[in-house]
C-alpha cells in the first residue's frame, strides 16, 4: 500500500498536461488586454519556446483563443488578435492586394507596388505577399515581376471579380 500511495504522489506532483494550454491561453489574453496595439498573436514556434510545450498544446491553446473570440487564424499569417468595434478586412490577401487598382486609380500597364512595400503595408511576410501577386498574375490581373523586374497591371478588376 505504502508503494502505491508513494505513486500517487509522484504523480500528482507532476504538472497536469490537460490544463496546460489553458493556462497558455490565459497568458496570451493578458497580454493582448496589456497591450492595445498588439494586433497579432506570437507564433506558434514562440509559444511553444516561451511555454515549453509540444505544437500540440499550443494550437489547443490558440483552439481556446478561437472559441472565446479572442484571436482568428489568418491563411498565410500569424493568428490575428480580434478586438471589440474594430473591423478587420478578412479577405483573402490577394483579394486586399487587387484593391489597390482601384483605390489608388492604378491604369493598366502602370507599376504596381513591390513586394516589399506589399509586405509592410499589409503586415506580412514577402513570401506570403509573393503567393498572393502569384494567383493575381495567374487570373489576369497584374503582369511581369520577380527576380527586379516591376510588376505592372495587367487590367482592373471589375466590381465582381472583387466580391
Amino acid at each position: 500500500m505504502d508503494a502505491q500511495s508513494g505513486e500517487g504522489e509522484r504523480v500528482s506532483q507532476q504538472a497536469n498536461p490537460r490544463g496546460t494550454f489553458l493556462r497558455i491561453a490565459d497568458s496570451v489574453k493578458r497580454r493582448i488586454e496589456d497591450d492595445p496595439d498588439m494586433t497579432e498573436l506570437p507564433s506558434v514556434a514562440e509559444v511553444m519556446r516561451d511555454h515549453k510545450v509540444s505544437r500540440g498544446v499550443a494550437l489547443r491553446a490558440f483552439g481556446v483563443l478561437r472559441q472565446e473570440g479572442v484571436a482568428e487564424p489568418t491563411p498565410g499569417e500569424r493568428w490575428r488578435v480580434v478586438r471589440a468595434g474594430t473591423h478587420v478586412d478578412r479577405r483573402p490577401l490577394d483579394q486586399r492586394i487587387a484593391d489597390i487598382i482601384t483605390a489608388e486609380g492604378l491604369e493598366v500597364g502602370e507599376a504596381f507596388p513591390s513586394a516589399s512595400a506589399l509586405a509592410d503595408r499589409f503586415g506580412v511576410s514577402r513570401p506570403t505577399v509573393t503567393k498572393a501577386l502569384e494567383k493575381l498574375e495567374s487570373a489576369g490581373v497584374l503582369a511581369g515581376g520577380g527576380q527586379g523586374r516591376v510588376r505592372t497591371v495587367r487590367a482592373v478588376p471589375t466590381r465582381e471579380e472583387r466580391s
